[in-house]
Order: structure tokens, then sequence, then C-alpha cells
């Protein structure tokens, strides 16, 4: 394959056996896969390209790795907290949260054994983590692990709304965003630097919040492309096109701002875009527990606010330069949200036994990696991406035949599906007819294997089902199960029905830009081989 002898160049050659396994992963061997054209394209312009580059998406926007925190270890057992006896551990473990607040970080460390998190004897409302440099660490999230267990589920913040119940860990802090102004130059998708009227008190490092909200008409239909907006969908027509970016500031020289990460959307000053000082709390980590709730009945959709919502496990939330890594969640109606951040990984996690609401969700961030995550539950509504989600890639995952990824509505963009396996499905995107569509610009399938039955054609603009819209996706190596598409309704279309090379759009963008694959990758894709 072209490029193979430079790339292994690259790597030390105790990597090169993941380099090589990288080849033959997607069932057909790389050497005999067409080299994409739409890549080809990316590579001479990415400015020209219709792929948006996802190689920013993770923590640290994938310059830097995850670190192993040196923080203070704050051990619950320290706190009172005894794994494995009846009594609820919850005292303890917020306990041990304020005190390595207090300190201004901490490891909140969980040693092997069950831990209880929601007994009858306590109050039922979330675990509030409010600051950054907090780490949540156990000792592995399989058998002989950590295990955090909810017996009961949280009440909704609305009985009438079944999906509001609180999540039981909540990694948020209670800062606000601060108004610069306006821009004061328009600004291309792809390009890094911005200009507005007054940069006072911003400085390298702090981040921002663009954001844009406008029903001009215009703007509405160019992102319909060859579709009308219904006017039921009340969110994009009446409340207009919502944009929101969050990037960090690199350098400052007068009024313009240099980002660390390209703009995901062109910022042009005709619909008015906001410039904000970004609250956030930084470096925040999970990794190596297991989640595990008491959720027992077979799902049905919306029929309770337990069904819907009752055991929700995690939710990040003004976070950037945040993790989770090597996590299960077992018995749970959502797993794990991230909203309203930037630069957030989600690394080689599980989601086991009984089958719940939702997975695995960005939810509204911006450069959100989600890598290598099995759902082995079969969620109602797998990995995938929600609200004002933005530049999000979804790597090498899995789920079942029986479900499909996640796009729920309010205005998703920028969505790459990369090297996913599992079912293709209508009625599993979600989100309410107000809302819709289910996706906007950019959602991408790239060399993705469906393993339920073909549609022919399978329709992104169907007549009869309301709750299933997609303008314009783009679809690259589609293949596993003979399903064909309607040309008219695609931005862009490549050997449907074979795998493209580069197997991964994400890693063939990360090593062009960084010259090289970072070993976070390398461990990976080993993970994955052997899974």
């Amino acid at each position: 394959m072209p490029g193979t002898k430079r790339l292994i160049a690259l790597i030390p050659f105790r990597y090169c056996y993941a380099i090589v396994s990288l080849l033959i992963l997607c069932g057909t061997a790389a050497f005999a896969q067409k080299r994409a054209k739409v890549f080809e394209e990316f590579t001479e312009d990415p400015l020209k390209s219709i792929l948006p580059d996802f190689s920013y998406a993770g923590y640290g926007n994938n310059e830097k790795e995850i670190p192993l925190s040196r923080a203070p270890v704050f051990d619950v057992t320290t706190f009172g907290a005894v794994a494995g006896d009846p009594l609820s551990d919850r005292a303890a473990i917020e306990e041990a949260i304020r005190a390595a607040v207090k300190h201004g970080s901490g490891i909140v460390y969980f040693p092997a054994g069950r831990f209880l998190v929601n007994e009858d004897s306590d109050q039922p409302v979330s675990i509030v983590i409010p600051a950054g440099n907090i780490v949540f660490k156990g000792e592995g999230s399989g058998q002989g692990g950590t295990e955090l267990f909810m017996k009961n589920p949280l009440p909704p913040a609305n009985p009438v709304q079944m999906w509001t119940s609180p999540p039981m860990f909540q990694f948020s802090p209670s800062l606000k965003d601060k108004y610069i102004g306006r821009l004061s130059a328009s600004a291309a998708k792809g390009t890094f630097v911005i200009r507005v009227k007054e940069a006072k008190g911003i400085e390298p490092g702090d981040w921002l919040m663009l954001r844009m909200q406008n029903n001009a008409s215009e703007l509405i239909q160019k992102e319909m492309g060859i579709h009308k907006a219904d006017t039921a969908w009340t969110g994009l027509v009446k409340n207009g096109v919502q944009v929101k970016e969050v990037h960090r500031v690199k350098s400052i020289r007068n009024n313009l701002i240099t980002l660390s990460s390209p703009l995901c959307y062109s910022a042009d000053t005709a619909y008015k875009w906001e410039v904000y000082k970004f609250g956030n709390s930084r470096e925040v980590g999970v990794e190596d527990i297991n989640f595990a709730g008491n959720w027992r009945q077979p799902f049905v959709h919306h029929r309770s606010a337990m069904d819907d919502s009752g055991w929700t496990m995690i939710r990040f939330s003004r976070l950037t330069d945040s993790w989770i890594r090597n996590c299960r969640f077992t018995d749970v109606n959502i797993a794990a949200t991230i909203a309203a951040g930037a630069n957030i990984s989600v690394l080689n996690c599980l989601i086991s036994g009984n089958a719940g609401h939702e997975a695995i969700c960005n939810n509204g961030a911006t450069n959100v990696f989600l890598g290598n995550i099995t759902d082995e539950a079969g969620m109602f509504h797998s990995v995938g991406t929600n609200g004002g989600s933005m530049n999000t890639v979804v790597w090498r995952c899995k789920y079942p035949a029986v479900t499909s990824f996640e796009s729920h509505s309010s205005q998703p963009r920028n969505t790459l599906l990369d090297c996913v396996e599992g079912g293709l499905q209508y009625n599993r995107g979600g989100g309410s007819v107000q809302n819709m569509p289910n996706h906007m610009s950019n959602l991408i399938l790239w060399n993705y294997k469906q393993t339920n039955e073909p549609f022919n054609p399978f329709d992104f603009w169907p007549q009869k089902k309301r709750y299933w819209r997609i303008p314009a996706p783009v679809i690259v190596g589609f293949h596993g199960a003979s399903t064909t598409f309607i040309r008219e309704q695609l931005q862009y279309e490549e050997s449907t029905g074979q795998p493209v090379s580069p197997a991964s759009l994400f890693e063939a963008q990360l090593e062009r830009r960084l010259k090289k694959l970072p070993e976070w990758l390398i461990s990976q894709l080993n993970i994955y081989e052997h899974k």
C-alpha cells in the first residue's frame, strides 16, 4: 500500500507489529483496498476538501498524551469506605472528593472491591465533583477490580420528561462564560485565526467559545441542501441554526487570536458570531472502574424514567482536556454523556449487562474522541452524538446488529463513524420532532461495517418516518451488507460494498498532521486487535 514503508520507518520497531495488524483490520486485506479519492483530495488541500479535519478530536488535540497523574492520593477507605460490606460508602467517597478539591488536585482512589454509592439510606442526588485536576482511579473494571454499585435509580428532574434523571457522578464546575464581543472579521472553516474588536483579558491557554444562533432562511436552507425544513422543526425553523465551538487560545497578537484547533464551521460575521471566555475545569479523569447499576427489566423506550435515565452513571460538563478510559458500565440506562467542553477522550470502555437507553454520547462538546468502545449490551441508542456536538470521532467501536449509532437531533455536526461495526437502523437516532433533523452537516461513515440485514436502498430522508432525517451524509467504503443508498441524498459516495484505504480516516489524518502515529493510538490498536 502507498506510504506503508514511510509509516513503518517513522515508528519504533517494537510498534511495527501493531501497524502491520492495522493493515489487515476491517475484514479485507489492505493491499487489495482502493485508495479513497476523497482522502487524496484532502491531502492536497484540506481547506477545499469536503472532509473536516478530525485529527484534533481528543485529549490535548492529540499533541500530548493522557498523563499518569502524580497528584496526592485520597484513598476512600481512609475516609471510612469499606469494600464489600452492606453499608453505603457514599459519605466516605464525598469526603475524599472534598479533600482532593480542597488540596487543588488529587487522585480519588478506589481499591479493589465493591463500593455502594446509592443505597436506601442515601439522598437520591448526584455525587458532584466540582473542580478540575481530579482523577477517579480504580483497580480495573473486570473481575477482581473496582466496582461502584448504584442500587437505586435517581428520580427525574421533571417527571414528565423521562430522560431527565441526573447522573450518579456529575463532573462539573460551577463556572460561567464571560462575553468578549462579536467577531470583527469572518473566518473560514479549517482556519485557526479569529479577530475580535477587543482581546483584553484573554491569554494563551484560555478557552474560548464561539457561538452563533441565526434563523436566516438562506442559512437554514444551506444546511438542508436539497431538502426543505419541516415547519414542525421549531428548534431549527424558529430558533435558527445554532453552533457552538470551544477552542484553546494558542497565541494573541493585537486583536488577532490564534486557536490551537481549526474552526469546524465557517464563521461569517453576517450571522453575528459571538465570542465568550469559556468557564471550564481541566484535567479530569475516570479510569479502571466498573460503574454498575441495578437496571434489570427489559427496556421499553420512553415507558418510564427508570427505562430512559434512572441509572445514569457519568456526566462530564464544562470540562476540557479530560478523559474516561478502561471503564465498564453494567446494567445502566445511560453510561456516560459529554457536554459543553472540549478535547475529551473516552477510550477502551465496555457496556455490558442489561440493555438500556443510551451508551456513550457527545452531547454538545467540541473535539471529542470516542474510541475502542464495545456496546455489548446493545443499548437502544448506541455510541454517537447529540445536541450541538461538534467534531466527534467514533473510532473502531462495536455494537450489536439490533441497534445503531446515535444521532439524537438538536443540531450535532461533523461526526465521523470510523471503522465502526454494527447495525444500521432507522429508529435508533433519537430526538423529538421539534429538534429534527437527527444530524446536520458532515455525518461521515468511513469503512462502516454493517452487520444486520441490508437495505435496498437505505433512506436518509424517508417521507413516512418523522424521527429520521439526515441531510447530505458522506459514505465511503461502506461494506458488510449489500446495502445501497439514494445517491441524490448524499453529499458524497465512494466505494460502497468495498472498504477503502486508508482503513481509518482519523488515523490517516492524525499521521499526516503529526508525521507519526502517537503511542497512545498504537496502544489502542493493540487492545482493539486482541478483543
